[in-house]
């Protein structure tokens, strides 16, 4: 037998010998994230594990969408112009966010309920990312409480929280922050409302998740999920679960965010809260300098320029379009992070070098939790840092800190096939 043949063979072997693994995991709903090479990839085997209800409660956004995908399509129309000549033989990807060392400028995103998404929720979450070396950032209506993500994954954590008109639900949420070690409050200031989303509507999404022929059919074909859905059902917020507002019948999410978070809220909400938290605050939900500017001055020490990955006002600018004007407004005076649209290590890179200190991610980590839980997380970070390593390295970058806005060219909307305004390019939203 000639090598050429006896390589085929061993090959053919090979497969032969994965088809009952690749069987049962596509009988079981479980995907293997760890053959998965890009965050497109992840995204695509959450959708083949999760009912479609789920998927399309994260994966959706508010309106037509128009802001959501516009965030990925700005992010693609930017092109990175290399630097030749320059050593890039060791690349370092770490950095700091307030302080805290991580390995790569991508922090884990505030998202809430993902114990919908799966059995681990957000200590699959935390525990995703402090392996891969970063910050996570659990999301007030999360699936677990604060004092579960803590002890289960104890590293470093931010807590992200939003204005109730029961302010001293507020002030007990931050107390048991601090008291559980969480180094940094993040205040998110776009929901004064929340936005209609069309998908959830169209599904009856709510809490508990209401049956429906079609809901249970989708179940049926999703068994690991069902399963570990029913075995530990995750079907409140947590941290308010005493909140009577938020037990008892189903409910929407979209209801109690109206009759108890404050519309009324001004800056004065903003400084009582500095009063409130002695640690690092972070302003997260703005895309104007000025708005920038304003929360520095009241104490803000970091701000996010979020338009809440598309789910809130739909054609609200895009983040990365926003972030360059932001940077120069805060100047020194505090860190800026960028939310929405970060699906490609190259999308990193353009955030840090227009003015990011680093990105927040939340779609491509929960779709990596709804995958294969904190391994599946874990691989969505791991592929961002990867990519990011390539992409500076052939960029002729070898520090984080060397990324600069020379490095970035912008190509005009109308040239890019992916933008939106045209009928072809990836149309799933960004956040």
């Amino acid at each position: 037998m000639s090598d050429l043949a006896r390589l085929l063979a061993r090959q053919l072997l090979d497969e032969a010998r994965a088809l009952p693994r690749r069987g049962a995991r596509r009988l079981g709903g479980r995907p293997d994230v760890a053959a998965c090479a890009t965050t497109d990839e992840i995204r695509a085997a959450a959708r083949r594990a999760l009912p479609k209800v789920i998927f399309d409660f994260v994966d959706g956004a508010a309106g037509d969408e128009w802001t959501a995908r516009r965030n990925i399509a700005d992010l693609q129309a930017l092109e990175i112009a290399p630097r030749i000549l320059v050593d890039v033989s060791v690349v370092d990807t770490g950095t700091t966010a307030l302080g805290t060392p991580i390995a790569l400028p991508v922090i884990g995103a505030p998202t809430g309920l993902t114990g919908l998404v799966h059995h681990e929720g957000e200590v699959g979450l935390a525990t995703g990312a402090h392996r891969a070396g970063s910050i996570y950032t659990l999301a007030a209506m999360s699936s677990y409480s604060i004092e579960e993500v803590a002890a289960a994954s104890p590293g470093p954590t931010w807590f992200q929280t939003y204005v109730w008109r029961d302010r001293g639900l507020v002030a007990e949420l931050l107390g048991r922050a601090r008291a559980a070690g969480m180094t940094a409050a993040v205040f998110t200031v776009d929901v004064p409302v929340a936005a209609a989303r069309d998908r959830d509507r169209r599904n009856g999404f709510g809490l508990p998740p209401r049956a429906t022929f079609r809901s249970v059919a989708s179940g049926l074909r999703r068994p690991a999920w069902s399963w570990a859905f029913l075995r530990d059902p995750r079907i409140t917020a947590a941290n308010v679960a005493a909140d009577p507002h938020a037990a008892g019948e189903a409910i929407s999410v979209a209801g109690y965010i109206n009759e108890q978070f404050d519309p009324r809220a001004d800056w004065s909400a903003l400084e009582w809260l500095r009063g409130v938290w002695d640690g690092p605050l972070v302003v997260k939900g703005l895309t104007r300098a000025e708005d920038a500017r304003q929360a520095v001055a009241l104490g803000a020490d970091a701000v996010v320029v979020s338009n809440h990955g598309g789910r809130q006002l739909d054609h609200a600018p895009t983040t990365i379009r926003a972030l360059p004007a932001v940077a120069d407004a805060v100047g020194a005076d505090a860190e800026v992070f960028l939310d929405g649209g970060i699906r490609r290590g190259t999308d990193v890179l353009k955030a840090v070098a227009l003015g990011a200190r680093a990105v927040l991610v939340g779609r491509p980590l929960v779709f990596g939790l709804g995958a294969g839980g904190a391994a599946g997380v874990e691989r969505a970070m791991t592929i961002l840092g990867e990519e990011l390593r390539t992409a500076m390295t052939l960029a002729g970058v070898a520090r984080i800190a060397d990324l600069d806005p020379s490095l970035i060219v912008a190509r005009p909307a109308a040239d890019d096939p992916s933008h939106p305004s045209t009928t072809t390019g990836r149309r799933h939203p960004g956040g």
